[in-house]
C-alpha cells in the first residue's frame, strides 16, 4: 500500500486515530459547536475513531502474527471494526445518550406531586413530607394550604413550593380541585 508495508500504514493510522480521540476528549464541546454536523448516531466522532482504532489494531496484530493475505486481513480488520462500533452503539452509546436527562429536580418541579406525611402538619407550624422520585425519595418541610392539621401517614399534594417549603392540602381522591 503506497509503497510502505502493511504494518507501517495500520501503526500510523492507530496512532493517529487514538491521538484524535484524546483530543476529541478534551475539546469535543468545541468541536461539536464548530462543526455543525448531522446528527446521526452511526457518524458521531467517536464511532468513527473508534472504528479505526479498532480495525488498525486488529489489521496490525493480523500482519505480525498470521501469514494471510494483506487483503484478508484488510477484510477482517473492517468487519472486527464494524463488529465493536455496533457494539459500542447499541450496548453503551444508546444506553448513555438516553441516560443524559438529568435526576435532578427543581422546586417548580415539585409543584402538583403526590407525597406522604411522615411528621404532622400543624395548623401554624411545619412538619415533613416525603416525596418518591425515581431517583429516590427526599423529604421536605411542609405547612397546610388551608392551615388545618394533616396527621402523619395521609397523602397530600403539593400545590406550591415557597423557599424550600411545600405549601400541601390533604388529597381528597374524589374530588380533583383543591
Amino acid at each position: 500500500m503506497f509503497s510502505h508495508s502493511p504494518e507501517v500504514v495500520y501503526g500510523w493510522v492507530l496512532v493517529v486515530s487514538a491521538l484524535l480521540t484524546v483530543l476529541y476528549f478534551f475539546f469535543s464541546d468545541v468541536l461539536d459547536g464548530l462543526f455543525d454536523v448531522a446528527d446521526h448516531p452511526l457518524f458521531s466522532p467517536q464511532l468513527v475513531l473508534s472504528f479505526f482504532i479498532v480495525g488498525s489494531a486488529v489489521g496490525l496484530l493480523a500482519e505480525w502474527y498470521t501469514d494471510w493475505a494483506s487483503s484478508l486481513v484488510l477484510w477482517l480488520a473492517i468487519g472486527a471494526a464494524l463488529v465493536a462500533v455496533l457494539l459500542l452503539h447499541f450496548f453503551v452509546f444508546l444506553p448513555l445518550r438516553s441516560a443524559e436527562a438529568s435526576l435532578g429536580y427543581t422546586d417548580a418541579d415539585l409543584e402538583g406531586t403526590l407525597a406522604k406525611v411522615i411528621v404532622p402538619v400543624p395548623p401554624d407550624g411545619f412538619g415533613e413530607i416525603l416525596i418518591s422520585r425515581k431517583s429516590g425519595a427526599v423529604a421536605k418541610p411542609a405547612k397546610s394550604l388551608h392551615r388545618e392539621e394533616i396527621a402523619a401517614g395521609e397523602e397530600v399534594v403539593i400545590v406550591q413550593m415557597e423557599n424550600g417549603i411545600a405549601v400541601v392540602a390533604k388529597r381528597d381522591p374524589y374530588h380533583a380541585l383543591i
